[in-house]
């Protein structure tokens, strides 16, 4: 066995950092509307603390590089997520 496999199967992908920008993605299946919803408000909050995380702490020099990034990739997920919680909406009659 791999140190890497090791650390896979001991340490959950949420802790490592950047495991979200992967390609390799895991999503529990949800079973009612409900819990989808709740899905895309933790993915909706995880979007924010990335940014917040890209961002804090940061030189004057080194935020005016990372902060453009770091909202494009915040619109981008925000975004995303605006679709899916569309798409969770019941169609309305016409």
């Amino acid at each position: 066995m791999e140190a890497s496999e090791a650390t896979r199967r001991v340490r959950p992908a949420g802790v490592l950092a950047f495991s979200r920008m992967s390609e390799e993605r895991w999503f529990p299946v949800a079973t009612t509307r409900r819990e989808a919803h709740e899905l895309l408000l933790i993915e909706e909050a995880d979007a924010w603390f990335e940014y917040l995380a890209a961002t804090r702490g940061q030189s004057a020099v080194r935020y005016k590089e990372v902060e453009p990034w770091a909202w494009a990739r915040l619109s981008q997920r925000l975004r995303a997520i605006r679709t899916k919680r569309q798409k969770l909406r019941p169609a309305r009659a016409a």
